[in-house]
């Protein structure tokens, strides 16, 4: 019996102390990725600046392809969102532009499960190319489990942003020069 409560004991210590540090962590989570687009500032941002063609490049298309999508307000540009649901790899959701600056800016805001998160897309010109730099912001808030997690945010999302950037280059750079 004493060892049964030294157990107990030693748990309570250590789910007292998991929660203590957790206020330690950072609240805010930033993640963002780079890369360098052949192609104009206006034609990358004719892309990110309406949901019409996301799937094209999105990471998160292939995770499930019987998600289902609905498509709110304009076709491009502030108030423009996209919802969707699907299997446990890409849930359930909405997006939806915030702020849209021609050549330049993309701001979007997610809204998922029990979170929320602000994206956006920063175009800048590079070389003859576009630096198409994308970011999520997200606050933690107070639950310590979410601050936990905070610290494997950047490489959790990195990953799916390499991934969509990659497939956005390809799009972008797949098209004849005539076309562009």
């Amino acid at each position: 019996m004493r060892i049964f409560k030294k157990v107990l004991l030693g748990l309570a210590i250590l789910i007292v102390v998991l929660v203590a540090v957790a206020y330690v962590l950072p609240r805010r989570m930033h993640a963002e990725r780079s890369v360098t687009i052949q192609a104009s500032p206006a034609e990358v941002f004719a892309i990110l600046n309406s949901y019409k063609r996301f799937n094209e490049w999105s990471p998160w298309a292939g995770k499930d392809p019987n998600a289902k999508y609905t498509y709110e307000g304009p076709e491009a540009g502030v108030g423009a969102s996209m919802s969707w649901t699907g299997n446990s790899d890409v849930g359930v959701g909405k997006q939806t532009i915030t702020e849209s600056k021609p050549d330049q800016l993309v701001k979007t805001h997610l809204a998922f499960g029990d979170g929320d998160a602000e994206a956006a897309f920063t175009l800048s010109a590079d070389g003859t190319g576009t630096k198409v730099t994308w970011s999520l912001d997200a606050d933690m808030g107070m639950n310590p489990i979410g601050r936990w997690f905070g610290l494997f945010f950047d490489g959790m999302i990195g990953k799916d942003y390499d991934q969509g950037l990659a497939k956005l280059k390809a799009l972008l750079e797949s098209k004849p020069p005539a076309s562009k």
